[in-house]
């Protein structure tokens, strides 16, 4: 079992940036496929960006896809999230999720285990 906790988040202006950490612990991130997450106020948990948990892959919402860009650092088992030109309609709470799959999935239910999440809040 792995233990995920997101941090990094916090408030920012518009265009601005921010780069969210998942640190792993009880297992090695190196075996699980991992995928980032919101959820705005009143609103379902949407897929964000995801990697396998081998190669050079990446997939991303059509929303964030030229912004935000996932990826790994297996020695420090961690997985980042730079967040970049944004917007207000990027405010949410952000997760990160672990797989123990082959395969990636932009689907709430393909994933195992969940960080608590942190807050993003983008100001206009």
């Amino acid at each position: 079992q792995v233990q995920l906790v997101e941090s990094g988040g916090g408030l920012v202006q518009a265009g601005g940036s921010l780069r969210l950490s998942c640190a792993a612990s009880g297992r090695t991130l190196s075996t699980y496929a991992m995928g980032w997450f919101r959820q705005a106020p009143g609103k379902e948990r949407e897929f964000v960006a995801a990697m396998p948990r081998t190669g050079g892959q990446t997939f991303y919402a059509d929303s964030v896809k030229g912004r935000f860009t996932i990826s790994r650092d297996n020695a420090k088992n961690t997985v980042y999230l730079q967040m970049n030109s944004l917007e207000p309609e990027d405010t949410a709470v952000y997760y990160c999720a672990a797989a123990n799959t082959l395969w990636v999935s932009m689907q709430r239910h393909g994933y195992d285990y969940w960080g608590q999440g942190t807050q993003v809040t983008v100001s206009s």
